[in-house]
């Protein structure tokens, strides 16, 4: 007898978990139908206006990469204005989105963070508005190689973020080689 009330008390908390997880799976369901595209637009409007941040122009036009570097996303011709590249780096926290904006005569024009999961306060000031995120940033105008000082280079890294520092430099390096292989 109990052997047949435990069953039953089994299949039936059974059903109950299934039923939850049924219409908790179709409210995510739902939920990602109504705002996939809402999401879509805003990350594309967001990649647009940092393309135009780091490198303005007309028009951006995706290039024909066929380089090996699997952290550069895509590269974007802009016509005579140069290359935008788009390239994810490992940060110390997680991966590092950012942009890259590489003149025709080789040197970034600019740099935008364009996702990013590093600590609040130290790595996170790489991509912020504030005043020191805006510093880190400009430090990358006009260069056609990027190294923290620690390395040798000239890029000051922001302070307890060395990591996070050395991955956007990374980040830019391999922008700069692959608009190299463009030609």
């Amino acid at each position: 007898m109990k052997n047949d009330t435990m069953g039953k008390t089994i299949l039936r908390l059974g059903g109950i978990l299934f039923a939850v997880s049924a219409v908790i799976a179709l409210a995510l369901g739902l939920v990602n139908y109504v705002t996939k595209d809402i999401i879509a637009r805003r990350q594309a409007q967001t990649l647009n206006d940092a393309m135009q941040i780091v490198l303005p122009a007309d028009n951006y036009e995706k290039a024909d990469y066929t380089g090996k570097n699997a952290n550069v996303n895509t590269v974007y011709s802009a016509g005579d204005a140069g290359y935008v590249v788009q390239v994810t780096e490992s940060g110390s926290q997680g991966n590092i989105k950012l942009i890259v904006g590489i003149g025709p005569d080789g040197a970034v024009t600019g740099i935008s963070i364009l996702e990013s999961n590093e600590t609040s306060g130290m790595g996170a000031i790489a991509a912020s508005k504030g005043k020191d995120g805006v510093a880190f940033r400009e430090q990358f105008v006009g260069v056609t190689t990027a190294a923290v000082t620690k390395d040798g280079g000239e890029i000051d890294a922001i302070t307890s973020a060395t990591i996070t520092s050395r991955a956007v430099c990374k980040g830019v390096n391999d922008a700069l080689e692959a608009v190299k292989t463009l030609g």
